[in-house]
């Protein structure tokens, strides 16, 4: 391979970074791919570096040791994330996404993948370094954003099902209490979905009463892991008893009376 200039070893890492968040790289990646030596691979690093964490688009870290690296952590400036909340707040003030049954239509953002990437940098970022295994989430809403967290932690996303499915093999089922309308519903894992004393995290699309994620911190202690976060991109805050305490969202909504429709804000988490 012929020798590439600066300008484009240095497109080529940010590329390769970018595109593999979380997971450690080893300089000989880049030095035979790129047909470079390590030191001048090195010098192109510092450049990388220096201007994503000058743009605050995320920050690359060196790891020490016979198996290390360089490996990039998403991230996104706060002037960005406030700006993002306040678009989606716009989003949700449309009076026609209440539906029957007083729920919130959140389909075509969920399914957006501008938003979802967004939000998924956003959420991430509260959990790096924390030790997570998985992230978990609940079919079907929330997997679009649940992956997008679950690529930018490196780490496998797992999605729990409302029924059995006989692909799944052998599944572990309990029943649990909606937070919405205290129905008892189930779901179900399979048990070859994660392995025993996992650290997890929920990432959801919408928290009204916490049932589910209640649900799902049950479900994990049958395989004697441990729910240790939740993030979702909105909470309803009009429901002001939950099951669940510790949370961060996006945006907060509650409904008005007499057809007013919607308040919404940004959250706290990105205030």
């Amino acid at each position: 391979m012929e020798k590439l200039s600066r300008n484009s070893r240095v497109v080529a890492i940010t590329k390769i970074l970018t595109e593999n968040p979380n997971k450690v790289i080893g300089l000989n990646k880049f030095s035979d791919l790129l047909n470079a030596a390590k030191s001048t691979i090195s010098e192109d690093i510092v450049i990388v570096r220096e201007i994503l964490e000058k743009l605050q688009m995320g920050k690359v870290e060196t790891i020490a040791g016979a198996a290390g690296g360089i490996k990039f952590i998403p991230g996104i400036e706060d002037e960005s994330r406030r700006k993002f909340a306040e678009e989606i707040c716009e989003m949700l003030k449309d009076k026609s996404r209440i539906v029957p049954g007083n729920f919130i239509y959140v389909t075509d953002l969920m399914y957006d993948p501008q938003i979802v990437s967004k939000a998924g940098v956003i959420l991430s970022s509260e959990f790096y370094n924390k030790g997570v295994d998985y992230v978990v989430t609940v079919e079907t809403k929330g997997i679009p954003l649940a992956y997008e967290v679950a690529r930018n932690l490196g780490i496998p996303l797992v999605i729990i099902r409302r029924d059995n499915k006989v692909t799944e093999g052998s599944t572990v089922t309990i029943n649990y209490v909606s937070g919405t309308n205290g129905r008892i519903q189930q779901m179900s894992l399979s048990k070859r979905s994660m392995k025993p004393r996992s650290k997890c995290i929920f990432i959801d699309d919408f928290l009204r009463g916490g049932g589910t994620a209640q649900g799902i911190k049950d479900l994990l202690n049958e395989f004697e892991s441990e729910l240790i976060g939740i993030g979702v991109l909105i909470d309803n805050i009009g429901v002001t008893q939950k099951r669940v305490d510790e949370y961060i969202s996006i945006v907060q909504l509650r409904n008005l009376e007499d057809e007013q429709g919607l308040e919404v804000k940004p959250s706290n988490f990105i205030l």
